[in-house]
């Protein structure tokens, strides 16, 4: 006769659920001083939750917890359609792509929840059962829990890794007063090798499973601010999210699972064409983009990351409709990103851009906006004086 934990394996994969582990709710305490450090040196993103003592603590959000059930989806890393070539696209980042995961795991929790309740031998058994399932957005930290519960090891780029999946897998658990045999942790397996760390773009990994986040240009790609400088080339074409310590991972190598078909990725939602993103409305936005994890933060960011997309591609055929955000749009962010495109994309004929940006000065209320068309005019002015240099020199070799 199988045990209850049997049988909730064996539901698992006919729910489908491609890993799950148990885990003891026992605090995590080796994870107290780094979470402290974190904060204290400014290296969290805002995004995680505030009290510290209830990410290590299960008992301070949850009375008697016992163990922890542990979950892990795979997805997709290529698409199955062909991204046409015809005009500029973004990318929004894998873990981004099909319906927002969130609510794909909540539907797996509940479904499993459900069952394990069916499993009780009588009425009271079932009242006494509780259970607080949470993904990404509650109090545990996920990589730790799953790599308790034996799906994986917390890899140097601070995501979980998997025998099977790779770091390409969305995470959740259960907590609950039910106690189970629970699973062995899964050792460090990274070695000496340190290649996330290497690729990094903005040196973001500390090497050690953890990460000044407010450098990850997945960050970056969230935030709803002007983006720093320093960041905006590092982009390149990506406008939610960033893949790159996971590309370059040995373990992700080759790896590509199709199991969920909610999912599967459509090409003209998480490879749009950048142009047509700078004028969407708010019903077209939620129509194209709404579904996905990557418009959590709503249309502002993608639009100010579009702007910035189409300056790094080199699209000048798009220069008219990033003036017009220049000039016409309510938000400083995306005036003052429009006016930093203009001053990349204007170099061929930076004399006549800076009429356009010298305009938008004299108009220009907002000092963060104002800062931007500044330093664009400065960029073409500077590169009309090359250009005015070499007509010089090419007049008098004549």
């Amino acid at each position: 006769m199988l045990s209850l934990k049997e049988k909730i394996i064996a539901e698992s994969k006919r729910i489908g659920i491609d890993k799950i582990g148990f885990a003891s709710a026992e605090p995590f305490y080796e994870l107290e001083a780094s979470l402290h450090e974190q904060r204290e040196r400014g290296y969290n993103s805002g995004f995680e939750h505030k009290i510290v003592e209830e990410r290590i603590y299960p008992e301070k959000t949850f009375e008697n917890p016992q163990t922890i059930i542990a979950i892990a989806l795979a997805y997709p890393t290529k698409i199955r359609e062909e991204v046409p070539n015809d005009e500029k696209r973004g990318m929004f980042a894998r873990a981004s792509w099909g319906i927002d995961y969130h609510d794909i795991l909540r539907d797996r929790l509940e479904k499993l929840i459900a069952f394990i309740k069916e499993q009780a031998s009588d009425l009271q058994e079932q009242e006494d059962w509780r259970f607080a399932p949470q993904v990404d957005t509650g109090e545990l930290v996920d990589v730790a829990v799953a790599q308790r519960a034996g799906l994986g090891f917390i890899g140097r780029n601070g995501l979980l890794i998997t025998e099977e999946y790779g770091s390409f897998v969305y995470l959740g658990e259960i907590v609950t007063n039910i106690q189970f045999a629970v699973d062995e942790p899964v050792p460090f397996g990274c070695g000496d090798c340190t290649r996330c760390v290497t690729a990094c773009p903005t040196n973001a990994l500390l090497g050690d499973g953890r990460m000044n986040a407010k450098r990850c240009l997945s960050y970056q790609t969230q935030t709803k601010g002007m983006m720093p400088e320093e960041y905006r080339k590092k982009i390149r074409n990506v406008i939610y999210g960033c893949d790159i310590c996971q590309l370059v991972c040995p373990y992700n190598q080759g790896k590509d699972f199709h199991f969920h078909e909610e999912m599967e990725p459509k090409v003209d939602e998480v490879y749009p064409k950048l142009k047509p993103m700078l004028d969407l409305s708010n019903k077209e936005f939620k129509t194209q983009f709404g579904h996905l994890a990557g418009s959590w933060r709503g249309k502002k960011p993608l639009q100010r990351n579009a702007l910035i997309a189409l300056a790094n591609v080199g699209e000048r055929g798009a220069l008219p409709e990033i003036l017009t955000c220049a000039q016409e749009d309510v938000r400083p962010v995306i005036r003052g990103t429009a006016a930093w495109a203009i001053g990349r994309l204007g170099n061929r004929e930076p004399e006549k851009w800076l009429v356009h940006l010298e305009d938008l000065k004299n108009k220009e209320v907002d000092p963060e906006a104002l800062a931007e068309i500044e330093q664009a005019i400065l960029q073409l002015q500077q590169k009309a004086l090359k250009k005015e240099r070499r007509a010089k020199r090419s007049t008098e070799e004549q």
